[in-house]
């Protein structure tokens, strides 16, 4: 009866209706190879946009963004258009959402206020795109 358990567990994982718990995150496939930053280590925000729409991320390495919330723009990806930016999304006060540094289009957003210019490129690596 034990290993027919252990199956049924096996099969729900396998079809996705389990999810599978690990304690080690994963890599993910790069977005891009360089991204445009305020400095060199991205750590101060390049300008405040608006969410002009609700976006549902893909995966772990993407935010969930709500129509009107304020997102900090902390880096541009550099290939492919600037498509992807990279952010973090407070909620109306402290302590509403946790602050996570994700990626998000960039056209579901419009810049609100410019604070710093991207001009330093930086290289990405593979801790850019890692999920935990």
């Amino acid at each position: 009866m034990e290993r027919r358990g252990a199956n049924w567990t096996l099969l729900l994982v396998l079809c996705g209706l389990l999810p599978l718990n690990t304690q080690a995150g994963s890599q993910m496939p790069k977005l891009s190879n360089n991204k445009l930053c305020a400095d060199s280590e991205c750590s101060h925000p390049i300008l405040i946009a608006k969410a002009l729409q609700d976006y549902y991320p893909q995966d772990c390495r993407f935010i969930h963004i709500h129509q009107g919330q304020s997102v900090y723009v902390y880096a541009m990806l550099k290939d492919r258009g600037n498509l992807f930016w990279a952010g973090s999304v407070q909620g109306s006060y402290y302590g509403d959402q946790e602050a996570r540094l994700g990626y998000f289009p960039s056209s579901v957003v419009e810049e609100t206020h410019a604070l710093m210019p991207a001009e330093v490129e930086v290289k990405t690596d593979k801790w850019d795109f890692y999920c935990y």
